[in-house]
C-alpha cells in the first residue's frame, strides 16, 4: 500500500521555500568569498616564496663550494618558519633546516625531508605537509649548478580562511535567523486573506445547499476582493461563485413552483374539463334512455330539442379546447386586414339580439387613423363577442354595457365596460384562465345558464396570438376590459381598405357614443 505523502501548508511550504532558498544562496556567496579569499592569500604566499627562493638561491650562490653550506638563514631578514633545503642533480635533500624565532636554524628530521624530495627546480610551487611542522608551499630553482629549495607555512592563510568561514557562518545564520522571521511574518500576513478566503469557502461547503430556501450565503469582505492581488481575485471570483449558487438555487425553486403550480393547474384543467363534458354527455345519455324505454316518460321533441341543446354545448367545449391547444402549439391564424370597427359593431348588435336587456352602447374614436388592424376576422370577433356575453351574463338586465373602439398610435384599442356590481378583487388575478367562473360572486339574470369559464381565457389567448394584450380592472360600478392591437400599419401592411360588409359599415371618424 502507496502511503501518501504528508501535505503541508502553503504557509509552511512558502516559508520553508524561501528558507531553502535562503541557505542556498548564502552558501553561494560564502564559498564563493572563500575561494575569492583563497586565491589571493595563496598567490600572495606565493609571490612571497618565489622572492624568498630567488633570495635565498643568490645567498647560495655566494657559497658554490660547499652544497650542504645552509648559511644564508643566518643573515637578516628570513621570516620565522621559513624552511630551505640545498638538492643535488637528483633532488635528493643534501641539507634542510627551518627557521625558529631567536634561535639558530633548526634541522629537519629524516621523515621531514623525505616529504620534500620530488619537487623539481622549476620554480613552480607545490604544497607539502611536514610531519610536525604543517603544511607549506614550497618551490626549488636553481642556477650554476646550485639548487635551492624554500618553503613557507601555510598557517596564516588556513587560520585567515577558517575566521573567514567562521565569520561567514555566523553571519549567514544571524541573516538566516532574523530572514526567517521576517518571511514568516510577511507570509502569515500576506496569507492572512486568502486564509479569510478559505474560511468563507469552507462555511459555504457546509450550507445545505439541498434543503429549503439558501440565501444569504457567507461572503469574502469587500477588502479581500481587491483584483490586483491574486488573493483578492480568487476571493472575488468566489463570491461570483455564491451569487451564481443563490441564482441558480433561486430559479430551480422557482422552475420548481412554475412546475407545481403547472401540474396543478393541468390536474385542475384536466377535472373541470372532464366535469365540463361529463355533464353534457349525462344528459345525452339521459334523454336517449328516456326515449329508448317508451315515448310516454318525455315529449320526443321535448328530449331532441335538450340532446341538440347539450350536443352544441358540449361542440363549443370541445372546439374551445382544441382551440387553445392550437394557440399553445403557437399554430398561426388566418392573416388579413381587419376593421375593428366594423367587427365590435357587428359583436354589439349579436349581444343585443341575445341580451335586449341591457342598455347596449357603440363609442368609436378614430381621429387619426381607421381601426384596422392585420389578424385573424372571425377570432378577432369572438374575443369581442366573449368579452360582451361576459358583460351581459355576469350583470343584471338594465346594466349599461359599452364598447368603444379607438385608435392609439400604432395601437388599436377596444374597450368593453359596464356599471355592473364588478368582480371580486379575489378573482382578477385568475379572471383570464382556463375554466375561471364566478357564478357564485357575480349577479346573473334569471334563468340564465352558466358559462363553461373558457370564454376568457380563449379571447387572451387570441389577442396574445395577434401580439396585442389584453387586461380588466373593476370595481363595483365599473368593470372595464381593455384589449390592444397593433395597427396594420404597423405590421408593414397597408393601413385600410374598404370592407367587404356594407351590413356592417362604420364610419371611421370620430362619433359621440351610439345606442344600437
Amino acid at each position: 500500500m502507496t502511503r501518501r505523502p504528508r501535505t503541508r501548508s502553503l504557509r509552511a511550504r512558502l516559508l520553508l521555500f524561501v528558507t531553502a532558498t535562503l541557505v542556498v544562496v548564502c552558501a553561494a556567496m560564502a564559498l564563493t568569498t572563500a575561494l575569492v579569499q583563497r586565491g589571493y592569500l595563496m598567490g600572495n604566499l606565493d609571490d612571497r616564496v618565489t622572492d624568498a627562493v630567488e633570495r635565498n638561491l643568490g645567498g647560495a650562490r655566494s657559497r658554490p663550494d660547499d652544497p650542504t653550506s645552509l648559511s644564508f638563514l643566518t643573515g637578516n631578514g628570513p621570516p620565522a618558519g621559513m624552511l630551505a633545503a640545498r638538492l643535488d642533480a637528483d633532488g635528493t635533500v643534501l641539507a634542510a633546516a627551518r627557521v625558529t624565532q631567536g634561535a639558530p636554524p633548526h634541522d629537519l628530521t629524516a621523515a621531514q625531508r623525505a616529504a620534500l624530495r620530488g619537487i623539481a627546480p622549476d620554480g613552480s610551487e607545490h604544497t607539502r605537509t611536514l610531519p610536525g611542522l604543517g603544511t607549506y608551499r614550497v618551490a626549488a630553482a636553481q642556477s650554476g649548478g646550485v639548487r635551492v629549495l624554500t618553503g613557507l607555512p601555510m598557517d596564516d592563510v588556513r587560520h585567515t580562511l577558517a575566521a573567514l568561514v567562521l565569520a561567514e557562518a555566523g553571519v549567514a545564520a544571524l541573516g538566516l535567523t532574523a530572514a526567517g522571521v521576517v518571511c514568516a511574518a510577511v507570509i502569515r500576513r500576506q496569507l492572512r486573506p486568502l486564509g479569510r478566503v478559505a474560511a468563507t469557502a469552507v462555511e459555504v461547503s457546509r450550507a445545505r445547499l439541498d434543503r429549503g430556501e439558501v440565501i444569504g450565503l457567507t461572503r469574502v469582505p469587500a477588502r479581500d476582493t481587491d483584483p490586483g492581488s491574486e488573493a483578492g481575485q480568487v476571493g472575488a471570483a468566489l463570491n461570483r461563485m455564491i451569487d451564481h449558487i443563490e441564482s441558480s438555487l433561486a430559479e430551480r425553486r422557482r422552475g420548481e413552483e412554475r412546475m407545481r403550480h403547472s401540474e396543478e393547474r393541468m390536474r385542475r384543467f384536466l377535472a373541470d374539463a372532464g366535469h365540463e363534458l361529463r355533464t353534457p354527455l349525462a344528459a345525452i345519455a339521459g334523454y336517449a334512455e328516456l326515449m329508448n324505454r317508451g315515448a310516454g316518460r318525455v315529449e320526443p321533441v321535448l328530449a331532441w330539442r335538450r340532446v341538440s341543446a347539450e350536443s352544441a354545448r358540449m361542440t363549443g367545449l370541445v372546439e374551445d379546447l382544441l382551440l387553445l391547444a392550437r394557440l399553445d402549439e403557437g399554430r398561426p391564424l388566418e392573416s388579413g386586414e381587419v376593421d375593428l370597427a366594423a367587427v365590435v359593431a357587428e359583436a354589439l348588435w349579436d349581444a343585443r339580439a341575445a341580451g335586449d336587456g341591457h342598455d347596449w352602447r357603440l363609442a368609436l374614436r378614430l381621429d387619426e387613423a381607421p381601426a384596422v388592424v392585420t389578424g385573424d376576422m372571425r377570432r378577432l370577433h369572438q374575443v369581442v363577442a366573449a368579452l360582451l356575453a361576459n358583460a351581459r351574463t355576469h350583470t343584471p338586465g338594465g346594466t349599461s354595457v359599452t364598447a368603444e373602439v379607438e385608435t392609439a398610435g400604432e395601437r388599436c384599442v377596444i374597450r368593453v365596460r359596464d356599471d355592473g356590481p364588478g368582480i371580486p378583487a379575489e378573482l382578477l388575478p385568475t379572471v383570464f384562465e382556463r375554466f375561471t367562473r364566478a357564478d357564485t360572486s357575480r349577479a346573473r339574470a334569471p334563468g340564465s345558464a352558466g358559462g363553461s369559464g373558457l370564454g376568457l381565457a380563449v379571447a387572451a389567448a387570441i389577442v396574445g396570438a395577434h401580439g396585442g394584450r389584453i387586461g380588466v380592472e373593476s370595481r363595483p360600478g365599473h368593470t372595464e376590459f381593455t384589449v390592444e392591437l397593433p395597427t396594420a400599419s404597423a405590421d408593414g401592411v397597408p393601413e385600410h381598405r374598404e370592407t367587404d360588409r356594407p351590413d356592417s359599415a362604420v364610419r371611421q371618424e370620430s362619433a359621440p357614443t351610439l345606442t344600437p
